[in-house]
């Protein structure tokens, strides 16, 4: 199975997510949508699944949880916008992940692309997919593929959005 990652739209959907998804069999947005437009263009592709984040406004918190705990093909997934990262997780996510983790954790909100395996939570993988839209520090536009199998993530493919 193959899933596109992306975050961080702000409202811009960028021309060449739909040939960088082609085939995906799934599209995770973690937050910051900002219209509805987007995850209709994205659903055009693939089945979308989505968190809201925090600029985003009640058309999009009235279709999207703020957390979304699913399964794929065996690999459990938890993703929501805002988390931290790694060794500098928000207050109280570190304890909710060792409770509960995830095989991969996705998150938003920071516009940094960051891959990496956790050790100190099972090895949980943990996927920020940067930033696809133009609003943010952000120099390049970024999303993410995955390949997941039997229970286990494949690869995970960084996609640099061109302009």
């Amino acid at each position: 199975m193959n899933i596109g990652i992306l975050s961080d739209t702000h409202g811009y959907f960028h021309p060449s997510l739909v040939s960088d998804f082609e085939g995906v069999d799934l599209i995770l947005h973690a937050g910051d949508v900002g219209s509805e437009d987007i995850l209709v263009g994205l659903e055009a592709i693939a089945p979308v699944r989505g968190v809201f984040g925090n600029v985003d406004g009640f058309e999009i918190r009235s279709i999207l949880p703020e957390h979304n705990r699913f399964e794929e093909e065996g690999v459990t997934f938890w993703m929501t916008h805002i988390a931290g990262r790694p060794g500098r997780w928000q207050r109280g996510m570190e304890s909710r992940l060792k409770e509960e983790a995830p095989s991969v954790f996705i998150c938003g909100h920071s516009h940094i692309l960051q891959i990496e395996r956790v050790s100190s939570l099972d090895e949980m993988l943990f996927v920020n997919p940067g930033a696809a839209g133009r609003q943010g520090l952000h120099t390049i536009k970024t999303c993410v593929r995955l390949s997941i199998s039997n229970g286990n993530v494949d690869q995970a493919e960084v996609i640099h959005l061109d302009e």
